[in-house]
């Protein structure tokens, strides 16, 4: 592995350990060459992801590109890193156990709209802004009407339609 200190491929392990998910290895390692410490993790990769963007452009899956949206979205809200983690570890599980190697990146901003609604619907809003891509203050208050509609177990439909039926 090569030291982001001093860019030497000389490191040892000194230390490994399973993360709560069992998903990933946790390792701690020592560079040979200038004494730097540094933490890598290893995780067990199914398929190459290759994301289909709205242009048609491919471009290979990236699960830190992923990692940096996420807790862009959850900046300073009470979510553990762990719990981030378990949720990009779900997102990239089911992505790879789709069956085809090539995913939409519409496919994997559903994903991670249903995951973050479990999991803070701040970051939820968050992320949905820049995801439906918002340009006004009303872009975030019909978004916030459709959710509570939604989660009430109706749908976007006018009061004066219901009264028709």
């Amino acid at each position: 592995m090569r030291c982001p200190f001093c860019a030497s491929d000389d490191s040892q392990v000194k230390d490994s350990r399973h993360t709560e998910d069992g998903h990933t290895i946790r390792r701690r390692r020592l560079c040979s060459s200038c004494g730097a410490r540094f933490t890598t993790f290893e995780r067990v990769q199914l398929r190459e992801l290759t994301v289909i963007k709205k242009s048609g452009r491919r471009t290979p899956f990236e699960r830190e590109k992923l990692s940096r949206s996420v807790n862009i979205a959850l900046q300073k809200r009470p979510v553990t890193q762990d719990q981030i983690e378990r949720m990009l570890t779900g997102i990239i599980r089911r992505l790879e156990s789709l069956g085809n190697s090539d995913v939409e990146s519409d496919k994997i901003g559903e994903m991670v709209m249903e995951s973050l609604s479990h999991l803070d619907s701040v970051g939820y809003v968050r992320y949905a802004s820049v995801y439906k891509d918002f340009h006004a203050v009303n872009d975030f208050a019909s978004f916030i009407d459709k959710e509570k509609l939604a989660s009430e177990g109706l749908d976007a439909k006018s009061p004066e339609t219901d009264k028709n039926q």
